[in-house]
């Protein structure tokens, strides 16, 4: 990503913010990501971690329509992801989703607190202020169904390095940075 993308990233987010009276915390951590596949307008995701401690993470996100976080999956954080503005869209399978392997048809995850069954690979879509609720395992995708969303996350311990499992082998956690102007925000990847 240049710089100059990430600047500008950093400014849109700061204004959904604003509008929606979200505060952040003196000193949020930012980590804003193309996920190394080159594309933010398609592959892109702006993260404030808000909260990182030993047992628990809370971060925020900000998500242009366009813009999908790509199929992955954790191994030991359990996370509930928050709409916060905006329409969400999460695309949920039980185990990891490969051509030619049969899984299950249907699953349950907790949404908004209750049980629903969900039809695997299926669109679940999260109004502002509704919730679902991840186990380790769940693979998931998701993207702004409106012209922008904030997200929320609320999870057990947070490692970005060594948790997160993506579908495509091509995808990576942070970014390649391309240095086009001064960096408006320390990232947590510089």
């Amino acid at each position: 990503m240049k710089r100059s993308e990430i600047n500008a990233a950093y400014r849109d987010a700061l204004a959904c913010f604003a509008r929606h009276h979200w505060a952040l915390p003196p000193r949020p951590r930012w980590d804003i990501t193309d996920f190394g596949l080159g594309d933010f307008r398609e592959f892109g995701l702006t993260l404030v971690n808000l909260a990182a401690e030993r047992e628990y993470c809370e971060k925020i996100m900000y998500a242009r329509r366009g813009q999908t976080t790509p199929c992955h999956t954790h191994r030991a954080k359990k996370e509930d992801i928050i709409c916060r503005a905006g329409e969400l869209a999460i695309q949920l399978w039980p185990a990891r989703p490969e051509p030619g392997v049969k899984l299950a048809p249907k699953f349950t995850v907790p949404v908004d607190g209750e049980t629903a069954a969900v039809r695997t690979g299926e669109t679940v879509r999260l109004a502002a202020g509704s919730r679902v609720t991840l186990v380790p395992g769940v693979w998931h995708a998701f993207w702004a169904a409106s012209d922008e969303c904030i997200i929320g996350e609320v999870s057990t311990a947070n490692d970005d390095v060594n948790d997160n499992f993506f579908l495509d082998p091509n995808v990576g956690r942070f970014p390649g940075i391309e240095e086009d102007e001064p960096a408006a925000v320390r990232l947590l990847s510089d």
